[in-house]
């Protein structure tokens, strides 16, 4: 299993510089940790997360590593145009000496995104999916014709060529249409912090009985600190736990006010933001509980990647946070 480092390039004492600044010094040390993989988020419209213009923040980390592999997690698709996104992925893992992990998503529960970038949350998911058959012809073919409900092309190459062929592709659904389309491609599939393990293991059960190969191909993400008791890890987490919490119960009750369809409601089998929930389901603890959920998610789902998203407000707590994991949990799973 290999670790990576989650980042929001969260604003937590309302400072942009400072929060791009603190989260780039997270990169680094995951780097020199040892750390295989750092993953970036993509936030709109949302002061808490400073991460709209991914793919810039990536070539900024491209240029301040050199070994770790840099992932998008993820490209929201359907608020691109998918030729612009096969150009700017090929020149970043240019950028980046062929360390580039290519994640995508439909975006939501952002009722806000779709509605300023006019993407209809109905059809975000098929979008996001002929973005991604697209780019990838765009990627390694050339005189590229292509006719989908949502994108056309004709005769089209772009440049540059990416250095990698293929580029890693994760996508972040568990949706049975994506879950399919990854298996059928050998694409790998990722996991966030609300999802259940019931869920996961679902998701992850459809994939292999597609594709039995894809036992290294999934990532999941979850908030994570470890510290010398579990009481200072509550302690230190909970504040930010809690702020996500109430966001996202926010952001889903009006999706679900203003569907037009009836929607399922969140359940702790699924998905869920209670913030209990959250926590339980988190990497939050002393050293021995840190090991104990590592341990239950990797025999539960053969993990190929551990993203973990440092929960505390403070730099320094973060760090040190880090360092425990890497001294005193990492070796033990």
């Amino acid at each position: 299993m290999k670790t990576g480092l989650f980042c929001n390039y969260e604003n937590h004492h309302h400072d942009v510089r400072r929060a791009i600044f603190e989260q780039v010094l997270l990169v680094k040390q995951a780097e020199n940790l040892g750390f295989e993989e750092a993953w970036v988020s993509e936030h709109h419209f949302n002061e808490s997360n400073l991460s709209p213009s991914l793919l810039l923040l990536m070539a900024h980390l491209a240029g301040v590593t050199s070994t770790i592999r840099l992932g998008t997690g993820a490209v929201l698709l359907p608020f691109y145009n998918p030729i612009r996104v096969a150009e700017d992925i090929a020149t970043l893992d240019n950028l980046c000496s062929g360390r580039l992990a290519f994640g995508v998503a439909k975006g939501g529960p952002f009722p806000q995104q779709n509605q300023h970038f006019g993407v209809s949350m109905s059809e975000s998911r098929a979008m996001m999916l002929e973005a991604v058959a697209l780019i990838q012809k765009l990627l390694y073919e050339t005189d590229v014709s292509f006719n989908g409900q949502f994108y056309q092309c004709d005769r089209l190459t772009v440049y540059p060529q990416p250095l990698q062929k293929p580029i890693p592709v994760y996508i972040a659904s568990g949706d049975d249409d994506a879950i399919k389309f990854a298996a059928e491609n050998s694409f790998g599939l990722m996991g966030g912090p609300p999802f259940s393990l019931t869920r996961l293991k679902n998701t992850v059960s459809k994939y292999r009985q597609l594709n039995s190969s894809g036992a290294d191909k999934f990532l999941l993400a979850r908030f994570f600190f470890v510290a010398k008791t579990s009481d200072e890890a509550v302690s230190e987490a909970l504040p930010f736990i809690r702020q996500f919490s109430q966001k996202m119960i926010a952001n889903t009750t009006q999706v679900m006010q203003n569907s037009p369809q009836p929607q399922k409601p969140f359940d702790r089998t699924n998905i869920c933001f209670d913030e209990d929930y959250l926590l339980e389901n988190s990497i939050i603890g002393d050293v021995e509980t840190c090991r104990d959920k590592i341990k239950k998610f990797q025999d539960e789902l053969d993990l190929g990647t551990l993203a973990l998203k440092p929960s505390s407000s403070s730099l320094q707590k973060n760090r040190e946070s880090l360092q425990r994991y890497n001294q005193e949990v990492r070796n033990y799973v």
